[in-house]
């Protein structure tokens, strides 16, 4: 099952901020500068933390916010942009 989790981040160093939102890409959707919303499983969940680890610097930060799936479907926009809908797959 997948987890909604909101990312973000504060890395000091220009060059590994870049690494870190390159990283994210993999995961997530850019919602904002410093902020991705993601759904994952427990293995990619995992896989995030352990390259975020690699990258990140003692001076940088970077939460992980888990939202539960009614709190999901509360998530208001104000202004530009939408909620990072769940995937659908089909099967024919």
């Amino acid at each position: 099952m997948k987890q909604f989790v909101v990312v973000s981040y504060d890395i000091t160093d220009d060059r590994r901020r870049l690494k870190v939102m390159k990283t994210m890409r993999n995961f997530g959707t850019h919602v904002q500068y410093s902020v991705f919303e993601c759904r994952l499983n427990a293995k990619e969940l995992e896989e995030l933390r352990g390259r975020l680890k690699k990258l990140i610097g003692n001076q940088d930060s970077v939460r992980l916010y888990f939202i539960s799936a009614d709190d999901v479907s509360r998530i208001e926009v104000v202004g530009r942009g939408e909620v990072t809908p769940e995937a659908m797959f089909y099967l024919h």
